[in-house]
């Protein structure tokens, strides 16, 4: 069970569990493994678990970090701030951008193929791509920003007078992402109910 000690290395066997569960359940339904749409259903689970990363993030950041940080002094701010935002920045950026590529692949996909809902799924791919904007031209551009600063700072730099508009601006940003994954999630949900 060593592997559990390493993320990386839980993934990677999470990976290898669903594709021996897929096999097993294939052929227990009777299924032949050439019968399955193995494009598709790749597709929707890349689409699904980068989305899961995502949206966990948004929610880790808007539930759980804002609230958390601005309880820090600065001097543990200077430490926590460098070595925390990074990796947790990386994650949700890339599963932003992970998510909505798939989406919109997976929703050309489906619909070249005759699937229904494409209104409700539109609805919430284009609240998607808003939100991935939002990551890309706002969020991260300020969140990097105050990064070097605060990295800068523990190294005796003055903060900049302008880096309390920088997180206020992505905080923002990240709240309005926050409040449209809800109707977003909702409409990706009822594609295939609302016909």
């Amino acid at each position: 069970m060593k592997f559990l000690e390493d993320p990386m290395q839980t993934i990677a066997v999470g990976f290898g569990l669903a594709m021996i569960l897929i096999m097993g359940y294939l052929a227990m339904v009777g299924i032949p493994v050439g019968d399955a749409d193995w494009f598709g259903l790749m597709l929707r689970w890349v689409h699904f678990l980068a989305g899961i990363v995502w949206i966990g993030m948004l929610y880790f950041f808007n539930l759980v970090n804002a609230a958390f940080l601005k309880s820090l002094d600065g001097p543990t701010k200077n430490i926590v701030i460098p070595k925390l935002m990074p990796a947790a920045l990386g994650w949700f950026r890339h599963g932003a951008t992970i998510t909505v590529l798939a989406g919109i692949v997976l929703y050309l996909y489906m619909y070249q193929r005759g699937g229904t809902g494409a209104i409700a799924l539109g609805i919430g791919g284009l609240l998607g791509i808003i939100m991935m904007a939002n990551v890309h031209a706002i969020i991260w551009p300020n969140q990097r920003r105050i990064i070097a600063a605060v990295t800068a700072a523990a190294q005796g730099t003055p903060a900049p007078p302008e880096m309390a508009q920088w997180g206020r601006t992505a905080l923002l940003a990240s709240r309005v992402n926050f409040m449209l994954s809800i109707p977003m999630l909702l409409f990706m949900g009822a594609g295939s109910h609302l016909r």
